[in-house]
Order: structure tokens, then C-alpha cells, then sequence
């Protein structure tokens, strides 16, 4: 039964695991995604040349979005992606198809960089630029939009390493010669080149590996909602007195403007939300806090080494070994994979059967012996979904 890429290709999941690869599932996307600082503070002189070439095109953004108003078709060129959906990572239920970046992120991001974030690559108090600046004041520039971009940006490298797989431990049969759309931007002429490059075969695509070292979940190290959360961190990191008498006189004049709006009746503070709301308008007045923020997260860079390899290892244990021995003890038990999915019937008499295995046949012990907690309802609903789909698919 066809879990996982290495029971696909029929290899030993080690060998995924000794290249650093992540073993992917081939039934849904994994709630993984690339972040871009795990990039920057990595010690690998590879990653380090994939960051740069991060900064490289935003700053070719940034130039153009300081001229005159880009014709449409150049916007769709520049800012518009299809999600990777070969590397099985991301947030697509049940699949591998998602949104990719659209209209929305192409005007947020070109809006951004010609007003608030034209400063991009010329930054003073931060070590290095960061692609997640652009999303601190664009809550619809989240973790997805950063990790697709981040994606596209580096899949020359992805595909060189998939390639490099391949040649070593596939045979011919496991693999063909795809061409790729949109590999590589060339300065010179403004415009995506496309490659061709022998990949493993994954039901009639190419699947594409990704670094473990480079993964995490929940949310990219510098993130909008981590800005908001850690606010009243910043203002002692400022360097004057001046400075931080301001940014807290004005914060506070931004949180009195909700008093009006509140409740009459017994006094009350402002809301999560007017919080939320005072801290993105003293940053659109105050700019420079985005990277006196980015500065502490720079600092505490080691930790986000420790944390997201703590998140990967937390997805392998409940998403790839559990569920691993879970479909081998319902397999083992019931014959829930012999019934099929045809019509209401079936479906219905698959559901008692997985009820049954749960209650009568401990099954729920075997659930429950990752001892990892679920993040999200939605991670649940991963978890038996998967489990439920698997060998939906068997045939190469």
C-alpha cells in the first residue's frame, strides 16, 4: 500500500533519509513548507547563495516598482506563481493542488515594495534583507504565499538536487526526462527560462525532493502574526529615548481611538483586534520597526534551527510513523481497505468498520501511541483522511 514516495518508488526509506530529503507522501500534501531564514542563518554556503538569489530578485522588483506603472502582462510574469505542487508539501487536503500566488500577492507585494518596503535590500539595522518583510504588514502575504514564492525562487536547486537522486539510486524505469516551466529568471532578457531534468516519475509527473534542514511548520520564523505578538518587544530594542517616546505615545493615541467605539457599561480594555489594529498603524507610521523586529528574530537565529527541526521531527512522528502503524494494524484486523468507495453504502459500511476497529479492536490505543499532540482540527482530519485514502492508488 502506497503511503509514502519511498514505498512508491519501492526503496528503503532510509535512503531518502541519508540524502536529507523529506520521505513525502503521495496521497496529501504534508504541512510543511520551505522558510526563507532557515536559509539565511544556515551554515551551508549553498543555502546562504539561495538566499542571496532570494534578495537578488526582489531587489529586481524593487527597481521596477519604483518606475512607472508595469504593463499587466509583466505583472503576471513577475509576481505570478503556480504553486510547486510536485514536492507534496503545503496545505491541500487530501491532494497536492493548490492556489499558487495570484492577484492578490502580485498587487500587496508590488504596492509594498514601491511605497513602505522601498528601503528593500538597502536596510541598515538588520544583517541581510529578508523575503518575509514583505508580508509584516500583509496579512494575506502569509506563511503560504512566502513559502510558494520562496519555492519557485530556489526550484532550479530543488530539481539539481532531485536530478542528483535520481542518477544515483533510481533506475530508468523509476524516472524520465521532464521539461519544466519558469526554472530560472534571466536578468538580461526580464523573462523565466525552462530546463529539462531527469526526475523520478509520480502518476505520470515529477515529484520533487526537499531538504529536511530547510523545512518547518505553523509559520516562517519572521511572520506577521509573531510581529504582532511580540510588539512590545521592539521598542527596547530602538536606539534612541526619542524614538521610543514616540512610537509609544503614538500606539497609545491609536489605542484611545477605540474608546468611543466600545461598549458603554461596565470599563473594559481594548480587544485583541484593536490591539492588532493599533500596532499595524504605528508601524505604517514608524517603518523602521520591521527591522528592528527582524533584528531580534536575526539574533535568536538559532533557535529557529532548533524549533523547526523539533516541527519536522514532530510531523514525521504523527504524519509518516504513525500513521505508518496505524494502516498496518487496520490492514492486519479488518478488512476496511477490501471495501470500496462506489456509492453511500460502501462508504457508510467502511466508516462502522474503521468505528468498530477504534472501539472494539484498539484501534485507539494504536492511534494514540505517537503521544504528539495535533496542532489543528485540520491536522486531524489529515490524519484520518490519509489514513482513509490510502491504496486509493496503486498502480505506477
Amino acid at each position: 500500500m502506497e503511503l509514502y514516495l519511498s514505498q512508491y518508488l519501492g526503496i528503503e526509506p532510509n535512503l531518502l533519509e541519508d540524502f536529507g530529503a523529506f520521505d513525502v507522501s503521495v496521497v496529501s500534501d504534508l504541512p510543511l513548507f520551505i522558510d526563507p531564514f532557515l536559509l539565511f542563518h544556515s551554515d551551508k554556503p549553498e543555502y546562504q547563495a539561495l538566499h542571496e538569489r532570494i534578495l537578488t530578485y526582489i531587489r529586481f522588483l524593487r527597481d521596477k516598482a519604483a518606475g512607472s506603472n508595469l504593463d499587466p502582462g509583466l505583472i503576471a510574469s513577475w509576481y505570478k506563481f503556480k504553486e510547486v505542487k510536485q514536492n507534496w508539501l503545503g496545505f491541500t487536503m487530501l491532494g497536492n493542488g493548490g492556489h499558487g500566488l495570484g492577484t492578490d500577492f502580485a498587487s500587496a507585494l508590488h504596492e509594498s515594495l514601491g511605497t513602505i518596503l522601498s528601503n528593500f535590500g538597502s536596510e541598515a539595522v538588520t544583517v541581510s534583507s529578508h523575503l518575509e518583510k514583505v508580508g509584516l504588514l500583509r496579512p494575506k502575504i502569509g506563511r503560504d504565499s512566502i513559502s510558494d514564492f520562496t519555492t519557485n525562487l530556489i526550484k532550479e536547486y530543488l530539481l539539481d538536487y532531485t536530478q542528483s537522486f535520481a542518477r544515483k539510486h533510481l533506475t530508468n524505469e523509476q524516472c524520465r526526462e521532464f521539461r519544466v516551466r519558469r526554472v530560472r529568471f534571466n536578468y538580461d532578457t526580464e523573462a523565466w527560462e525552462d530546463g529539462t531534468y531527469y526526475l523520478p516519475v509520480l502518476w505520470d509527473d515529477f515529484v520533487l525532493l526537499t531538504p529536511i534542514d530547510m523545512l518547518t511548520r505553523d509559520d516562517t520564523w519572521i511572520s506577521h502574526g509573531d510581529l504582532l505578538r511580540r510588539f512590545n518587544e521592539i521598542p527596547g530594542a530602538l536606539p534612541n529615548a526619542e524614538l521610543r517616546a514616540q512610537v509609544s505615545n503614538y500606539f497609545a493615541q491609536r489605542l484611545r481611538t477605540f474608546a468611543p467605539l466600545r461598549r458603554r457599561g461596565p470599563t473594559r480594555g481594548p480587544t485583541r483586534a484593536e490591539c492588532d489594529a493599533a500596532v499595524q498603524a504605528t508601524i505604517r507610521q514608524f517603518p523602521e520597526l520591521l527591522d528592528y523586529y527582524i533584528r531580534i528574530k536575526e539574533e535568536a537565529g538559532d533557535d529557529a534551527e532548533s524549533t523547526s527541526l523539533e516541527k519536522v521531527q514532530d510531523t514525521l512522528a504523527i504524519f509518516v510513523d504513525q500513521i505508518k502503524g496505524v494502516v498496518a494494524d487496520l490492514r492486519g484486523k479488518t478488512d476496511f481497505y477490501e471495501r470500496g468507495w462506489s456509492s453511500y453504502d460502501a462508504v457508510l459500511a467502511r466508516v462502522k468498520a474503521f468505528k468498530h476497529y477504534v472501539e472494539n479492536q484498539d484501534g485507539w490505543r494504536v492511534i494514540n501511541r505517537a503521544g504528539q499532540p495535533f496542532a489543528k482540527e485540520t491536522e486531524v482530519h489529515l490524519f484520518f483522511g490519509i489514513i482513509s485514502a490510502s491504496g486509493l492508488r496503486t498502480s505506477r
